[in-house]
């Protein structure tokens, strides 16, 4: 094999990625290599344009996440893909989903943040189902009485969403647009019975039943002023966390 031709560089490349089963960066490809034989970057960079192109007309691209590059089934078979594992896809609640995306908009945000933003408050099942999912992290501590954790996304999150990185989050425009409309209500419609429409109600949960009938267009219309503020380095969250460790005492570095 001519490991400095691109195109048998891309067959082995091929070979790297669908074993690994996970997203690769290009200095761990280049680790799997002995040194005297290893490519430079820009070659393996060459090389992933030749398996990227050799991928068009196929069932699966190459795709590059926050994490790295990785071969994938295209989204449109999904649905029939999807039929070859019998467990249904987990569903989340609309809090949590909530709760994320105010994490993925305006981070690093704090609970009590997002509290206010959402009107109610938030569950620490949530915030456990996030971090256990490795969705997102705390990156710092706010210097403020009490000093809240600061959450922010991870590359996780962002391999999961299949998204190189925070600039490729769709714009709150287009997630309002997303939002179904309300159905209309079928004026012969029989009303609900008081007693059912009773059970029904402690049967709901807390968080909901105090939010009542409020949009998640009310929750993204928040959100449009903080947009421009948008994180979309981890660097930069992780010198924020390192300017805040700063200028805490020792004794409270510990917790970052």
């Amino acid at each position: 094999m001519n490991l400095s031709d691109p195109k048998d560089l891309a067959s082995l490349l091929e070979a790297f990625l669908l074993a690994a089963g996970k997203p690769m960066s290009i200095d761990r490809m280049a680790e799997l290599f002995e040194e005297a034989e290893r490519p430079a970057p820009a070659l393996l960079r060459k090389a992933l344009e030749v398996l990227d192109k050799s991928c068009k007309g196929r069932a699966f691209e190459l795709k590059e996440v926050a994490s790295g590059y990785r071969l994938q089934v295209r989204e449109r078979f999904s649905p029939w893909v999807g039929r070859l594992w019998e467990e249904r896809p987990q569903r989340y609640s609309r809090a949590l989903l909530e709760t994320l995306v105010l994490i993925a908009y305006r981070q690093p945000i704090t609970r009590g943040e997002i509290e206010d933003i959402r009107g109610v408050a938030v569950n620490s099942q949530i915030v456990k189902t996030l971090l256990e999912r490795e969705w997102v992290r705390v990156v710092g501590h706010r210097d403020v009485p009490g000093r809240p954790a600061m959450f922010a996304t991870t590359k996780q999150f962002l391999d999961h969403f299949n998204l190189k990185n925070l600039d490729e989050l769709p714009p709150l425009a287009v997630l309002r647009e997303m939002e179904p409309e309300p159905l209309p209500v079928d004026v012969e419609e029989a009303p609900v019975p008081v007693a059912l429409q009773a059970r029904a109600d402690l049967e709901q949960e807390p968080e909901e039943a105090s939010r009542g009938q409020t949009s998640f267009r009310s929750l993204l219309a928040e959100l449009d002023s903080m947009e421009t503020g948008l994180k979309t380095d981890f660097d930069d969250l992780r010198d924020e966390a390192e300017d805040e460790s700063q200028r805490l005492p020792d004794e409270d570095r510990r917790d970052y």
